[in-house]
């Protein structure tokens, strides 16, 4: 007798708007089995492990739990079906206990006595060391993973999606999840584990799926795959047309003899909010005339590498040398970039801010802004519009053009015709951008580029940086290394292979 799979995914589609994330997907988890999701960023993981917990509705497609249909609608049906989901960015109260976090969600009065008795009870199963009346701000970033996992297993998860779980963790930590995973699917359990560490992968997992651009690129057994395979499956070896082309397009004549060093940094270390390494002893140096691409799995250090030599976070060690008029676009534009309900004009004088002093000029501004609105053909009624009225390729342009185009020393009112900044420091320029704006982000990029700035870009896109970059540097568990213009090296410098 066949016994049905835990959770069974059947052909799974979704789109957000153009953007096709998920296509006819079908994955099959088994009850006391490690089942490993692999995929480059992006590749659609865990947009299906959210259709999968409720958070998402697919388009199309069917959920079957134990062999039989299930609707899940919300986390709650998800829930209530057996699934647990442990979020790569943790859903925890901190100013909560662990006893109280463990507690949301559930119904009836809260009742301390009680709850401490649940917490040494899933203490007791997990072999986790939980301490009901712990703060959970107090708490190390494995301690509050381990909370999040209790938080599932107290609701009677026989299924678990673990996003990410080794991406925050010291190695110690790390090792002892992966056995704990291990135990928890050997009682029966089932377990899928969203992971970009390959190695990883092989040494937990039973069996392993690689999705890559929506589609499901590779799925078999653990053992009977090679390392090799699977970076195949993740990365690809589809030629990029316009690779060679972004390569080599001219850079401005002042500059093919001998580049000046416009960015420089030597031996930066930068520390997070709890002190840990998140980039370390980095030394980069960025010429003008040259697109410095940056490559890296998500939390590897790019985060941080970008925003040191924006000068927007201070690092603890090292030295950096950047110019004043460094541009810097992050990739959340709407949360980083831009005020939604301001104008168009105040969204411009955002520019420099910190660093303008005396009075603020709005006739010069709001000229400036039109100037800008013309030269990047940002499409809006007027320079008093709100930016939330714009389209994103349209807010995204803006955001070039204020960054790319720097103000006059004296006559800002002439309009923006000094040249572009000596740097300009980018993350996922064309994040949720359509086809056409993405063209014109790019032009834009290597015209400034062709005029002499130095540029330093990261994408979670690795096919965009291969075919935007001049030359490529991977960052892996906070260190920076160098490698050639080439999917395979990159691909393998990323997963730790090379």
């Amino acid at each position: 007798m066949t016994t049905a799979p835990a959770l069974a995914l059947e052909h799974i589609s979704k789109r957000f708007g153009e953007v096709t994330a998920l296509q006819d997907v079908s994955l099959m988890i088994e009850a006391g089995q490690v089942h490993a999701l692999l995929g480059e960023n992006g590749a659609g993981k865990t947009t299906l492990m959210h259709v999968a917990f409720g958070m998402i509705a697919p388009d199309a497609g069917a959920i079957r739990v134990q062999g039989r249909p299930r609707t899940i609608a919300g986390p709650a049906n998800a829930i209530a079906a057996g699934i647990g989901m442990v979020h790569q960015h943790f859903t925890l109260v901190p100013t909560m206990t662990v006893a109280e976090n463990l507690a949301l969600g559930g119904r009836g009065l809260l009742r301390q006595r009680r709850l401490a008795a649940k917490v040494r009870e899933v203490a007791a199963a997990t072999g986790f060391a939980l301490d009901p009346t712990t703060m959970v701000e107090t708490l190390s970033v494995g301690a509050q993973q381990r909370v999040e996992i209790a938080k599932a297993i107290a609701r009677q998860a026989r299924i678990l999606i673990l996003d990410e779980p080794t991406a925050v963790l010291a190695p110690g930590d790390a090792d002892e999840l992966l056995r704990w995973t291990r135990r928890f699917a050997d009682a029966g359990n089932a377990v899928v584990l969203i992971t970009h560490k390959l190695r990883e992968a092989r040494a937990v997992a039973d069996r392993v799926t690689v999705l890559r651009r929506g589609r499901v690129a590779y799925s078999g057994a653990a053992a009977a795959t090679t390392i090799h395979e699977l970076t195949t499956a993740m990365i690809g070896h589809e030629p990029i047309a316009s690779q060679d082309a972004a390569r080599n397009h001219p850079a401005s004549a002042a500059n093919t003899s001998t580049p000046t060093v416009v960015l420089e940094a030597q031996h930066v270390t930068v520390l997070d909010a709890q002190g840990r390494e998140r980039l370390r002893d980095a030394s980069l140096v960025v010429r003008a005339g040259e697109i410095v691409g940056v490559a890296g799995l998500e939390g590897a250090g790019q985060r941080e590498l970008l925003r040191a030599l924006a000068g927007r976070i201070l690092i603890a060690s090292g030295s950096l040398r950047r110019p004043a008029a460094t541009g810097f676009i992050p990739e959340d534009r709407q949360r980083d970039a831009v005020l939604l309900d301001r104008s168009l004009t105040e969204n411009v004088a955002l520019r420099d801010a910190g660093r303008r002093r005396g009075r603020m000029r709005w006739p010069s501004l709001a000229a400036r802004t039109r100037a800008l609105m013309r030269a990047f053909d940002v499409r809006a009624p007027s320079a008093e519009s709100t930016m939330r009225t714009l389209s994103g390729g349209n807010q995204q342009k803006l955001v070039l053009a204020r960054e790319m185009t720097p103000e006059r020393q004296h006559g800002e009112a002439r309009g923006p015709v000094a040249p572009a900044p000596q740097a300009l420091v980018i993350e996922n320029p064309t994040r949720g951008l359509d086809v056409r704006a993405t063209a014109e982000v790019h032009a834009r990029l290597h015209a400034a580029r062709a005029a002499g700035a130095a540029i330093v870009m990261y994408s979670s896109d690795l096919d965009e940086v291969l075919a935007t970059a001049t030359r490529i540097v991977v960052l892996r568990a906070g260190t920076l290394q160098e490698v050639p213009l080439d999917r395979d090296a990159v691909g393998r410098a990323m997963l730790g292979l090379a």
